[in-house]
């Protein structure tokens, strides 16, 4: 069990997104700062909805599957029901889609703008299994609406 001090976390990423609202600079610095900060991870990013699909956007980690259909494996599975899933095992979830075959557990994060815009999904994938917690859903939920709130987002990507 991991103990990450969210609230820090939170205000980490609130001063570095602080004063840019350009939404591909603040993917990658986000995707930057959560792969820093939290341990045991492996690859942690964002799939934007592109044209009714995941594309893949900035992450830090190995090179990673470039599109996903709504409805398919853990990121198009949050997506479609527009919330966080949590995955202690990736091989016990029906239809995972296998990028890195080091990936153990995965946790994925809808993005939701307050009107209620779908705009992809935040992924971050372990190597071990049994790593994200409920307590991760709600921290990284947390620093998802911060991302959300200082981004200015596109009509369309």
């Amino acid at each position: 069990m991991h103990n990450t001090d969210y609230a820090e976390l939170a205000s980490k990423l609130e001063s570095l997104l602080s004063g840019e609202d350009h939404w591909l600079a603040n993917l990658a610095n986000t995707a930057a700062l959560l792969y820093q900060e939290l341990p045991d991870l492996n690859w942690v990013g964002f799939y934007l909805l592109i044209d009714g699909e995941l594309v893949l956007g900035p992450f830090q980690g190995k090179p990673a599957c470039v599109r996903i259909a709504l409805g398919k494996g853990v990121c198009g599975s949050a997506a479609q029901r527009r919330e966080p899933i949590v995955v202690p095992d990736v091989h016990q979830f029906p239809g995972h889609i296998v990028c890195d075959e080091a990936s153990r557990s995965e946790l994925v994060i809808p993005l939701i703008t307050a009107e209620g815009r779908l705009l992809g999904v935040l992924d971050l994938d372990s190597p071990s299994l049994g790593r994200f917690s409920d307590e991760d859903a709600r921290g990284l939920g947390d620093a998802v609406r911060i991302l959300l709130a200082n981004t200015n987002w596109p009509e369309k990507f």
